[in-house]
């Protein structure tokens, strides 16, 4: 099993240690560094600037938004990046929710996962620099009775196959995901439950698509903090955990919260969100139960972090992206160590 990072969004005033944790994943022989973008800082840029500082680290998008980008200037930043960085680029995609995408882009939210297919195409055509056509539901290249023609991307990337990972939570975007992806990008992931929440429909998706799940990388993002008061260790992640399930996307559509409740929390997720909804984010922080805390992030001691690894190796994962949490740098340096030292410590190393 391999590790990540993920620095999460840029510009919340700790970017220049944002940089010195991508720096040190580096030299301790991370995989691969992740960034993101909601309606803040940009995923291309952050990568760009974290690849001209490291050597050898794979940089991500987790994720490029779907709605934000036509297909094929998706394709051209990925090829860019690809260059820039010597083959160090993976391209992570997602449909984003629907405040986003209607709030903030203006793109309906409707069909998800044949926009996804659509793009995933249009994206794969383009990166290949063939001669660019297609005949959708959503994009037809070129348009027609107009002065446009099949072109293909000048851009060379540095490798004739970027990977391109997918970030999905539902078992029908799951299942696609497996079908047309290289891998999976997973939140709030339950070592105990990936088999049902995840791996099952993914493997799905594979048989679908002719092949098994070797070579697809399996990738959830855990929050990682080392120390031996697991519950006040767990309180930290309780306002994280909270938005979430109880903040993200609208009542009716919150992939988050119908994720804990498929892992058996409906009782607790529905009282997560009617609070959170209702402006009380102190009081939905406090009805997250600890041990979904516990079973979603990576607690404790470098010993019961390692036994952890080593369940959700058993589950399915395949790289396991860690997002070191503290207070200073210091102290995120310390618990990026710590996985390391876990990984070594669990024999997956």
């Amino acid at each position: 099993m391999r590790l990540g990072i993920n620095l999460g969004y840029w510009g919340a005033g700790m970017d220049g240690d944002n940089l010195a944790v991508a720096q040190e994943a580096d030299l301790l022989g991370y995989d691969v560094c992740w960034a993101a973008e909601a309606y803040g800082s940009d995923a291309p840029t952050v990568l760009a600037w974290v690849a001209a500082q490291t050597e050898s680290i794979d940089v991500g998008s987790a994720i490029m938004q779907i709605p934000a980008r036509q297909p094929a200037m998706t394709a051209m930043t990925a090829a860019t990046l690809d260059s820039f960085s010597g083959g160090r680029f993976r391209l992570g995609l997602g449909v984003s929710g629907p405040q986003v995408s209607e709030g903030w882009y203006g793109v309906k939210f409707d069909k998800p996962l044949a926009r996804t297919r659509e793009y995933v195409e249009i994206v794969r055509r383009a990166m290949s620099r063939e001669r660019l056509s297609y005949e959708g539901e959503h994009w037809t290249l070129p348009l027609p009775d107009g002065p446009g023609k099949p072109i293909k991307l000048t851009v060379h990337p540095q490798r004739e196959h970027i990977p391109l990972y997918i970030a999905a939570i539902g078992p029908k975007n799951l299942e696609q995901t497996g079908e047309i992806a290289d891998g999976a990008l997973l939140i709030f992931p339950s070592a105990e439950h990936l088999e049902d929440t995840a791996v099952k429909y993914l493997r799905a998706g594979r048989e679908k698509a002719g092949k098994s799940m070797e070579g697809f990388d399996v990738c959830p993002t855990l929050p990682l903090a080392v120390g031996d008061d697991i519950n006040g260790l767990a309180d930290m992640f309780r306002p994280y955990t909270a938005l979430y399930v109880g903040g993200m996307g609208s009542r009716k559509q919150n992939f988050y919260n119908q994720l804990a409740q498929r892992m058996g929390y409906e009782k607790e997720a529905a009282e997560i969100q009617d609070k959170y909804l209702s402006g009380d984010k102190n009081g939905a922080a406090a009805a997250v139960p600890h041990q979904l805390i516990d079973q979603t992030t990576l607690l404790g001691s470098v010993e019961r972090i390692a036994e952890r690894m080593q369940a959700y190796a058993a589950a399915g994962v395949t790289t396991l992206t860690l997002a070191p949490a503290g207070f200073t740098l210091d102290e995120r340096l310390a618990a990026l160590r710590a996985g390391t030292d876990a990984l070594e410590l669990s024999g997956l190393a």
